[in-house]
């Protein structure tokens, strides 16, 4: 297999003996034996893996690692660790800093090599993968368990931008729906719906934005009932086939508050139950 390998290590000994390894494997091999080197080389450079030593002075593999992740375009970066550390802790400090798999300390090198390819494979799919979602217009983005962006497709880009989500951090927004909250895996925002697409890896959640065009159905039926704004929304999501509970969570309400705004939009519509509700608002809505 033909790729770039980083090797991050400060022991020169080490380095050699990877790169020869490496190279003979048919890799081109870049070294750095600094943290900070190495976040210049990722830069400039954008190899197909990151062999990482733990251990090192000043900036060690963990926090370089931690930096490499707030790069532009290393979301699909495979990084492995380097550790001579047997202690579980300091594996699971390498999984979280955004590493995908450790080798330990001597390196068994036919191992490496085939782990590496592993890798290296993985992401030239999912890169792939990625390319396709752009060049389809669909409007997707991918964001980390905390609600970081990672990427987004141009299309989505363009509709986080325009809807602002109500001025609130995209994390802060996106909770609900990252912690399955959210009713039937989407959030709505005035006119706009995000929903759960799947989880691409570790750390990597699949979503996607669309726009609903609601205020102008809502402009619609507004001039057509004398309801309130408020009112009109819990109308066109119960014709969705939404639940009291669903509406409270999609409108961020009480459901005793959704409750209450059905009961009065019921008095003014001179009906007395959901269903009839439901009837009169798409008779509204019709053309």
């Amino acid at each position: 297999m033909d790729g770039t390998i980083l090797i991050v290590d400060d022991s020169p000994d080490t380095l050699g003996m990877l790169t020869a390894a490496l190279e003979a494997a048919g890799f081109t091999v870049l070294v750095s034996l600094s943290g900070e080197r190495a976040l210049e080389i990722v830069h400039a450079a954008r190899p197909d893996l990151v062999l990482m030593d733990a251990v090192m002075p000043e900036l060690d593999g963990f926090e370089t690692c931690r930096r490499l992740r707030r790069i532009p375009g290393t979301a699909t970066l495979p990084v492995i660790f380097m550790t001579g550390l047997a202690d579980t802790d300091h594996v699971i400090r390498g999984l979280q800093a955004g590493a995908v798999d450790y080798v330990t300390k001597p390196v068994a090198v036919r191992e490496m090599i085939a782990r590496i390819e592993v890798h290296i494979a993985a992401a030239r799919m999912m890169r792939s993968a990625r390319a396709a979602m752009e060049m389809s217009g669909h409007a997707l983005f991918a964001v980390s368990d905390t609600g970081a962006l990672l990427w987004a497709t141009p299309r989505a880009e363009s509709l986080l931008a325009a809807a602002r989500l109500e001025g609130a951090p995209l994390a802060e927004t996106l909770r609900p729906l990252l912690a399955g909250e959210a009713p039937l895996g989407t959030l709505q925002r005035d006119t706009t719906e995000i929903g759960r697409v799947g989880v691409l890896g570790p750390d990597e959640t699949l979503l996607r934005i669309e726009t609903t065009h609601a205020s102008r159905t809502e402009q619609r039926l507004r001039a057509r009932l004398p309801v309130t704004p408020r009112e009109c929304e819990v109308l066109l999501w119960l014709t969705r086939g939404k639940t009291n509970r669903d509406i409270a969570e999609i409108l961020g309400l009480r459901p005793r508050t959704v409750n209450k705004h059905l009961e009065q939009a019921y008095a003014k519509l001179g009906v007395e139950n959901r269903a009839a509700a439901v009837a009169l608002t798409l008779n509204a809505l019709r053309d």
